[in-house]
């Protein structure tokens, strides 16, 4: 794989946790087949996100400043990358797979026309990778073909990188982008507020299903535990799906994959795509009135009882212990 370089992606001009994910999984590729591991960031006014990653570790900050690159655009930022990927000599390009991560990795494949593996959750001597597949109920050997190669890694599949080590030499790298010539523009970004924390980087989750049976219910049962233990709020599909909740709060195969310290799964019946997105969490607790609920098979402590009965006693237990 020789040279390694990370896509550092960012909000509102400083590092996300998810960015150090991908740092890790650079360096861990990097040392694995034998080359340096650099960073890229893209935007305008970046510099204070560049000395951030100069200091997690890799050899080298590329950095892209350009009004073009002020918002997220597909286009603009696969172009700019790609490029840049070109110009460095690149062999690897990794990210995290966030939602930006995959919805920028493909078309800078594409621009490259390079080979690229999703979701990898490690790097193996001799330069193949590992990734789930069948919602992480196999675990596939893969490589790929030619370079470069881009891979997005899973996002819970590596610790995040430690900042505050010596800093890396930030080096300014120019490349030609025609916003004119670019067919997507940002026009709005409408960003969802709360004081709770981000559910992809939360050290608690509670999750609540379809046994909840209204929105009322999110706000006046769940809500009031979520708030108490200081967690993030998530949601299987069924409840998403049902217009409990808004899908950014769904956790699954086709949501936000979480692997927080501590995961309470609230009347979730434990369907294989649920599972596939939280399964990594450290410790699993579930509440269900169904024995043979799929959840239990996963989880380290469960509680056969009526959410609406169970939910509320715990809330006033752990108000208890505050």
């Amino acid at each position: 794989m020789g040279n390694v370089l990370v896509f550092a992606e960012h909000q509102h001009n400083k590092l996300i946790k998810p960015t150090l994910v991908g740092v890790t999984a650079g360096l861990e590729a990097a040392k694995k087949n034998g080359g340096d591991c650099f960073a890229v960031v893209l935007g305008s006014g970046v510099d204070a996100v560049a000395a951030e990653v100069a200091e997690c570790g890799v050899k080298k900050v590329f950095v892209v400043d350009d009004a073009a690159l002020a918002k997220y655009t597909a286009d603009a930022h696969a172009a700019a990358l790609a490029q840049v990927v070109k110009d460095k000599g690149i062999e690897t390009l990794v990210a995290t797979a966030t939602a930006v991560g995959k919805d920028l990795l493909p078309r800078v494949a594409a621009l490259l026309g390079a080979g690229m593996a999703g979701e990898v959750i490690g790097f193996n001597d001799g330069g193949t990778m590992s990734r789930p597949m069948y919602a992480g109920n196999a675990i596939a050997t893969v490589s790929i073909e030619g370079s470069p190669k881009v891979v997005s890694v899973r996002s819970t599949a590596f610790d995040p990188a430690a900042k505050g080590g010596a800093k890396a030499e930030v080096e300014k790298v120019t490349v030609g982008i025609d916003a004119s010539s670019k067919v997507t523009k940002s026009v709005d970004f409408s960003e969802t507020k709360s004081d709770r924390p981000v559910l992809t980087e939360a050290n608690i989750v509670v999750s609540g299903g379809r046994a909840l049976k209204s929105g009322e219910n999110f706000k006046t049962v769940l809500e009031p535990l979520v708030d108490v233990m200081g967690a993030a709020m998530g949601a299987s599909r069924a409840a998403v799906d049902a217009g409990f909740v808004p899908n950014d709060l769904q956790v699954g195969q086709t949501g936000k994959v979480v692997a927080p310290q501590l995961y309470i799964a609230v009347g979730i019946s434990g369907a294989i795509q649920h599972l596939a997105g939280m399964k990594d969490s450290k410790i699993i607790v579930a509440i269900n009135k169904d024995e043979e609920a799929p959840i239990f098979q996963v989880a380290d402590y469960g509680l056969v009882a009526d959410l609406f009965k169970a939910v509320p006693e715990m809330t006033d237990e752990v108000k208890k212990l505050k």
